[in-house]
């Protein structure tokens, strides 16, 4: 969503780094420049015009003026800024003292609450809370399946004493769900309401009658971030009629101008708490300023990228790999197939990548990256046997051809992952040899008494007296001896003639002993 908002910053940065001093005139053309994209990018006229001003006052002072690199100063201080309208911290859930925390979802109709209900109580429960969702959407048709199937895929439960489609009453359902609660042992409910094509007035009083009978601890709106400025104008109005806690931008995986997100906290001086980047409901994560920031100037996001990792990877898997790799075992296609599956689990291989400093620049080129030739990979290492798996090398031209036919790909491409097999295992076997390092794990040690044979030995004498007679005059002259006072190494009689130290006993006015 942000793709061509970065671009445009990127392009005004990179004319910047070729100057080294930059006068008014520079300053004023790149704050008119980012003025541009943000509007480009369909942020709110008066967010544009307090950021820009903002990094005006900044960029003439000293602060860059002094700077070492005063490009670097003016791409810092535009990240600051970003990460200011974006909300400054992380903002998290407030818990109740006494349980449960209530969480209520407001929105528009179409702006995916039900569906963020349950990415919200999965993400919940993988933080070790037990979430209870509750279907107060009582007037949409089939809001209330929809809720219940979307709780079943997520692992929770789903309170729905009503079967909605314009029945039953929501504030009712809303109350009787507190007790249900306590009375399961759920720590945390979160209320689907019902949402409307626009704001009116019997959708803010059903909320607010909602927010009276419950006493939510946070209340959250959920706004489309590829609605544009309407953003920006419903979640006001939600602020005046209801007021929110938080705000939860969904469908951030679209290709609309993601302005709304830079718009909405800064209006509403509410934070944005989530984010929803998929359809999926692994795709879903807490909003961070300051990784977003980072995101739009094209600086990567290594923080997220290691907390999935370290969701999707089996933590004892990678330490039963790693102990094999220590103690010298080869890496096989069985491990290489396994460490191909763990990257899968992290989603596309285009976002991964994404997600790297520097990667804008090569957009296109990730944009063609397709999923499916890691899947076809493994349905060629699935087509061999235990045996070909560990002993790669056995893979002749008749079992090419069998595999090839097994998993529906050509014999070349079979020849070409054993290729690659092979280059990856040698690497492996590298990367377990320590890369030559001593002390690193399966380091080559060094054979003691190959050495003390090579010192006993001495210089081998030449068989041509020639050579040999020019070996003397080539010798280097005898060592000085060793200067008293300095360490091994940096006296060591080694000093050429010419460089001796002064015999400081000499100097005048000295007197001698």
């Amino acid at each position: 969503m942000f793709e061509t908002l970065s671009d445009r910053l990127t392009t005004v940065f990179s004319s910047l780094r070729s100057k080294g001093r930059l006068s008014e005139a520079d300053i004023n053309a790149t704050a008119r420049e980012i003025r541009v994209a943000l509007l480009e990018a369909d942020v709110a006229l008066p967010v544009v015009k307090d950021f820009i001003a903002q990094i005006k006052e900044r960029a003439q002072g000293a602060e860059v003026s002094q700077a070492l690199n005063p490009a670097q100063q003016v791409v810092k201080i535009v990240n600051e800024e970003l990460v200011n309208i974006l909300g400054g911290e992380t903002r998290r859930i407030r818990f109740a003292k006494n349980p449960p925390t209530v969480i209520m979802l407001a929105g528009l109709q179409g702006a995916g609450k039900t569906t963020l209900a349950g990415k919200l109580a999965r993400w919940l429960k993988t933080e070790g809370h037990a979430p209870l969702l509750v279907a107060a959407d009582l007037q949409r048709p089939n809001a209330v399946q929809q809720l219940q199937v979307v709780g079943e895929r997520a692992g929770v439960p789903v309170f729905a004493p009503e079967p909605g489609s314009g029945v039953g009453d929501p504030v009712e359902v809303s109350r009787r769900s507190i007790d249900q609660a306590r009375h399961a042992q759920h720590d945390i409910v979160i209320i689907d309401t019902a949402g409307r094509l626009g704001v009116d007035a019997e959708m803010m009083r059903q909320a607010s009658d909602i927010r009276d009978a419950v006493s939510p601890d946070d209340i959250l709106f959920v706004v489309d971030a590829m609605i544009g400025q309407d953003a920006v104008t419903t979640a006001q109005a939600f602020l005046d009629g209801v007021g929110f806690d938080g705000v939860v931008l969904t469908k951030l995986d679209g290709d609309a101008r993601g302005g709304a997100a830079l718009s909405v906290r800064h209006i509403t001086g509410r934070p944005i708490m989530f984010a929803s980047t998929g359809e999926k409901l692994e795709d879903f994560s807490v909003f961070h300023p300051d990784r977003m920031a980072g995101r739009i100037l094209d600086m990567g996001d290594v923080l997220t990228l290691i907390e999935q990792a370290e969701q999707a990877f089996d933590a004892e898997q990678a330490e039963k790999m790693t102990s094999k790799f220590a103690s010298g075992q080869d890496f096989t296609l069985e491990d290489f197939l396994e460490q191909m599956m763990m990257i899968r689990k992290l989603g596309p291989i285009g976002n991964l990548l994404g997600m790297m400093p520097g990667m804008g620049q090569v957009r296109d080129q990730i944009s063609q990256i397709d999923d499916k030739d890691l899947d076809r990979v493994a349905a060629i290492i699935r087509s061999m046997t235990p045996q070909e798996r560990s002993e790669p090398k056995i893979i002749n031209g008749s079992r090419r051809a069998r595999i090839a036919k097994g998993s529906g790909v050509q014999v070349g491409e079979v020849s070409s992952l054993v290729t690659r097999f092979f280059d990856a295992q040698k690497m492996m076997r590298q990367m377990a040899g320590g890369m030559g390092l001593p002390g690193m794990p399966g380091a080559r040690k060094t054979n003691k008494k190959a050495v003390k044979a090579a010192k006993k030995k001495g210089k081998q004498r030449s068989g041509d007296p020639r050579k040999r007679a020019a070996g003397k005059e080539a010798q280097p002259q005898q060592a000085l001896p060793p200067m008293d006072g300095l360490p091994p190494g940096l006296g060591g009689g080694q000093l050429p003639p010419g460089f001796q130290m002064p015999d400081l006993g000499n100097l005048p006015g000295r007197k001698k002993k």
